[in-house]
């Protein structure tokens, strides 16, 4: 019998994180947005959550970070009445996690 001893450096390893589908409704273009946003460095779980209706008028999909919390941000999705909340994991701050979400929006020219 052989043994194989394989020395894996995970450091260098780049994963892409995970959008963890949990609803059969989500807000209209969200699920795009976020496994774009789950394919930048640093973003380990993306899970959509709860979603309401809201008073006002969203006309275009905002996604907007809200609070922080234990290992990442919770984060409120909005399109027309409806507002959807969403847990990011990850190790970024505030600022570069919102760099990222403007970055990762469908339709905005890559850089």
């Amino acid at each position: 019998m052989k043994l194989w001893l394989v020395s894996i450096n995970y450091s260098e390893k780049v994963a892409m994180g995970r959008v963890v589908i949990t609803h059969s409704t989500y807000v209209e273009g969200l699920i795009p947005w976020l496994k774009a946003l789950a394919e930048e460095k640093n973003i380990q779980t993306i899970t959509p959550a709860v979603i309401r209706r809201v008073k006002g008028h969203c006309p275009e999909l905002r996604l907007r970070i809200t609070t922080p919390i234990k290992g990442g941000f919770k984060l409120v999705a909005r399109l027309g009445s409806s507002a959807q909340e969403v847990f990011v994991v990850t190790k970024l701050d505030e600022a570069s996690l919102l760099k990222r979400l403007n970055h990762s929006r469908p339709g905005v020219q890559k850089r």
